[in-house]
């Protein structure tokens, strides 16, 4: 049900233009993938946008949380993301405000939302719902917000906080259940509260009471996500038992490795950009340090750096041997 309420929402803000370019986007990519020579022949039409580097939190296997980035840390400006949407909201089809950090410490983090929405573009956004405040969830509700990903790891203190260090897990539940209290007095649909729960070998165990949890909370959907691992290779307990939630299995040579072959393509990279928080655009969310810069937006727009000569490049690298990009290496695409 969430899935065709989301849906029928998309379908709401699209455009002849919006729809067109998305088709050219889609043909351009299976061209390129045959001819292995890449073409792109639209604009971007999905955009992630990070507000803010800064966390609450100290996630062990988050930039942001082990506040291990080389590249500058910060907040977005508001002319920044105001150029960004006013030249490609026309042709966007989602906007997820969010990259690394925790968006809600962004103090224009909402009026972003609302400024995108007021431009018919789908606005999604990611948050450890420490901020669920009775303020924000107001302001939530009036940005014309789509789609919320709350991420909680666990279903008691104990557990949450191994992982989501230095989380309060009954803040998290106050403000997801203010959150719903709150929607259902509006008689609104949205935002679409998606539950977002990294499965791992510490809290594999609590998926039976997780899924009671989120049914008497009424949640609009649970997404059981496997985790990302770095350094993956020489194990870790955060590796599920349950191959059915890891991204990874153990090899013959008794090195842990990728579940799924990685294959020399990536809709991603025909779909759309992600752009930090002082205007670099990267090639997707596993590039989390900014190593692969293909532009700056403050002195480019982002035409200009979509089909430029490193993009092109990158592109063309992935669809010869994916495997030798590094950012690709931990990949489920």
């Amino acid at each position: 049900m969430n899935k065709l309420i989301t849906a029928i929402s998309h379908t709401k803000l699209l455009s002849w233009k919006k729809v067109s370019n998305y088709l050219l986007l889609l043909a351009s990519f299976q061209v390129s993938r045959i001819t292995k020579n890449p073409k792109i022949w639209g604009k971007p039409t999905t955009l992630s946008i990070e507000p803010t580097t800064s966390c609450n939190l100290r996630c062990p296997e988050c930039p942001s949380g082990l506040r291990s980035f080389t590249r500058p840390t910060g907040m977005i400006k508001e002319d920044l993301f105001k150029k960004i949407i006013d030249e490609n909201g026309l042709y966007l089809t989602y906007l997820h405000l969010y990259f690394q950090g925790e968006p809600y410490l962004h103090p224009k983090f909402l009026d972003f939302v609302s400024y995108a929405n007021q431009r018919r573009v789908f606005t999604a956004t990611s948050t450890n719902a420490h901020y669920l405040t009775k303020e924000n969830v107001e302001k939530t509700l009036d940005s014309g917000l789509k789609q919320l990903i709350v991420s909680m790891d666990g279903i008691t203190q104990e557990i949450y906080q191994d992982y989501r260090v230095g989380g309060n897990l009954s803040k998290v539940k106050e403000g997801l259940k203010l959150l719903i209290h709150k929607r259902a007095e509006r008689k609104s649909l949205f935002p679409r509260i998606i539950l977002q729960f990294l499965v791992t070998g510490k809290n594999e165990h609590q998926l039976e009471e997780l899924k009671s949890w989120a049914k008497s909370m009424k949640v609009d959907e649970l997404q059981l996500k496997s985790a990302q691992i770095y350094g993956f290779e020489n194990g870790s307990d955060l590796i599920p038992k349950d191959s059915k939630y890891s991204r990874y299995i153990l090899g013959k040579n008794g090195k842990w490795k990728l579940k799924k072959e990685i294959e020399n393509k990536c809709w991603r990279m025909w779909q759309g950009s992600v752009v930090t928080w002082d205007g670099r655009v990267v090639p997707c969310c596993f590039d989390k340090d900014g190593e692969h810069v293909m532009g700056q937006l403050t002195n480019q727009s982002l035409k200009e750096i979509w089909q430029n000569a490193k993009y092109l490049h990158f592109r063309s690298s992935l669809l010869h041997d994916r495997k030798q990009i590094e950012i690709c290496k931990n990949c489920t695409e």
